[in-house]
């Protein structure tokens, strides 16, 4: 169980860290303002750290049974849950609205991708990390 809980929270924060490092990437490159998106975070420690734990803890979904040999699927499943938090709970109340439109209308569209990729990292780190050792 420790094997598992390990590589639950891991793969989360694991994820977190890529997907921290896309949506920093993509203001930095001016992606996210072509999108008509206003998120261009700095990569700081303070910025990052709780994203990191954060994605630990959703990582704990993967502790449950739904999708085990579906990779991919159950990965991008498991993502809607951190991605409804953010545009439900989040945006809204940092004033930015529902659905964080006052980022810009592609918010959404961005927060649920780039979950996607938390999803598909986390998903992976976590089976790796499960399967059995021959």
């Amino acid at each position: 169980m420790v094997r598992k809980l390990s590589s639950a929270y891991t793969g989360g924060a694991i994820g977190a860290l890529v997907d921290s490092f896309n949506i920093w990437i993509l203001g930095k490159a001016g992606i996210t303002s072509l999108l008509g998106v206003g998120l261009q975070p700095e990569f700081t420690a303070s910025w990052l750290y709780p994203r990191m734990v954060w994605g630990g803890i959703w990582g704990l979904l993967f502790l449950l049974s739904a999708l085990r040999g579906r990779l991919y699927l159950r990965g991008m499943l498991f993502s809607l849950a951190p991605s409804a938090m953010v545009l439900f709970m989040m945006f809204p109340s940092m004033g930015k609205g529902i659905l964080g439109l006052g980022f810009g209308a592609l918010t959404p569209v961005l927060v649920v991708l780039l979950n996607f990729v938390w999803g598909i990292v986390a998903s992976f780190w976590y089976q790796q990390g499960t399967e059995s050792k021959a």
